[in-house]
């Protein structure tokens, strides 16, 4: 996997995470999917490329996620962790207005229109 020069990196678990947080960002940011639990090898490659970026990680609110954050925290100490609302379990199904309200409070720039309202 190779990093382009974005200081902003969000790691999310899948595609379709991937596409949500795409649609609400107003800013340019690099966004990786995991697809799920990463080896340790993997996980060491990322975090190598990831030494100087500025890390958000944002996984589902189920088991798979929180065994994937528990990972990420131990790779990735300084990263910042976002987290959605437990009612929506999935990064994915959690209403772009929502996904947007957690990205702004890590001072991550989203499209306006989802805040209104």
């Amino acid at each position: 996997m190779i990093l382009d020069d974005l200081q902003k990196v969000i790691i999310v678990e899948g595609k379709s995470d991937k596409q949500k947080i795409k649609s609400v960002l107003n800013e340019s940011a690099c966004i990786v999917c995991t697809n799920g639990t990463l080896g340790q090898t993997k996980l060491e490659e990322l975090a190598d490329q990831l030494y100087d970026k500025d890390v958000y990680i944002l996984v589902d609110a189920d088991e798979s996620g929180e065994k994937l954050r528990k990972q990420l925290k131990r790779e990735l100490p300084d990263a910042c962790h976002l987290y959605i609302d437990r009612t929506f379990k999935e990064v994915a199904a959690a209403p772009s207005r929502h996904i947007a309200s957690v990205l702004l409070r890590a001072n991550i720039n989203v499209h306006t229109n989802f805040l209104d309202g």
